[in-house]
């Protein structure tokens, strides 16, 4: 897509193009003082909403620093890679708060997920951007995705 860095103030549509394509996405964020939290995320749970704001939906799993973080400092980065033949490597900095299944804006919010269930979900994860960056991403191998993994709480219906 573009082998010198860029930096953006929010997304444009080739981006919001390679993003729709990945299979996988990393979620980054830390408290105030202590460990940064870095989870990898999939299941088709990214969705771009506009060029400065976009969300996943999240599923039940392991701890919940992600939220813990948020409500503390807000700071987080969303980062994708290219494992497919054309590298690129995109990251999203902003502002992430959460949205939990009891919060008026659920049921809205929920919506742009279908077809998957939220049963399962734990809360949506909303990333307002303040800049994008990408990097040339030939560093990163070429992998061929299997399939996705059996058991997930979000699964298309």
């Amino acid at each position: 897509m573009a082998d010198r860095p860029q930096t953006l103030p929010g997304l444009n549509d080739a981006l919001k193009e390679f993003i729709a394509a990945q299979k996988m996405f990393f979620v980054a964020t830390a408290p105030a003082e202590g460990v940064i939290n870095l989870s990898p995320k999939g299941a088709n749970t990214f969705r771009c909403f506009d060029d400065q704001t976009v969300a996943y939906l999240d599923l039940g799993g392991s701890g919940n620093e992600t939220a813990t973080h948020l409500a503390e400092d807000g700071r987080m980065t969303i980062m994708f890679c290219s494992f497919a033949d054309e590298p690129l490597i995109l990251r999203l900095y902003g502002r992430g708060r959460v949205v939990r299944q009891q919060d008026e804006a659920w049921p809205e919010l929920a919506a742009f997920f279908a077809p998957l269930s939220t049963a399962g979900s734990r809360q949506i994860i909303l990333l307002e951007i303040d800049t994008v960056r990408t990097a040339c991403g030939h560093g990163v191998p070429v992998y061929e995705f299997k399939r996705e993994r059996e058991g997930g709480a979000a699964r298309d219906e």
